[in-house]
């Protein structure tokens, strides 16, 4: 049997789930990262697609992650994001929708098309979840 690890997905609102998992795939800033038990440490920052979880006791969990941060460090994975939805959570009329808001979006300054390129780049990764 794989080795396990804890791991806790919480949004400012709450703890999302917290269970033993043997691996996990989350959407990096710049890719996607693995996870496995006794892994070295890591601090990494979220972007916007699936979380992915295989469960230790069996079974796979997804959320929609966005924005947040993850660390890893004594076999506990910690995942702070800004949202975290289920599979059922996600449409892609919600998906649609929120790409026509972030189109709509100005981007007169740095940080406005900073702001508008992230909304873009979360309702694209809402877009392919909803597939």
């Amino acid at each position: 049997m794989a080795a396990s690890f804890r791991v806790s997905v919480v949004t400012p609102e709450r703890e999302v789930l917290a269970l033993a998992a043997r691996f996990v795939a989350l959407p990096s800033f710049d890719g996607e990262i693995g996870i496995l038990a006794r892994r070295a440490p890591l601090l990494t920052q979220l972007g916007s697609g699936a979380l992915r979880i295989e469960a230790a006791e069996g079974g796979t969990r997804t959320l929609f992650v966005s924005g947040g941060f993850a660390q890893m460090v004594d076999d506990k994975l910690t995942v702070l994001t800004e949202e975290a939805l289920e599979p059922a959570a996600v449409t892609a009329e919600a998906a649609r929708r929120d790409l026509a808001a972030a189109a709509a979006l100005p981007a007169r300054s740095e940080v406005e098309a900073t702001k508008k390129q992230r909304a873009q780049d979360r309702a694209r990764a809402l877009t392919r979840a909803a597939r």
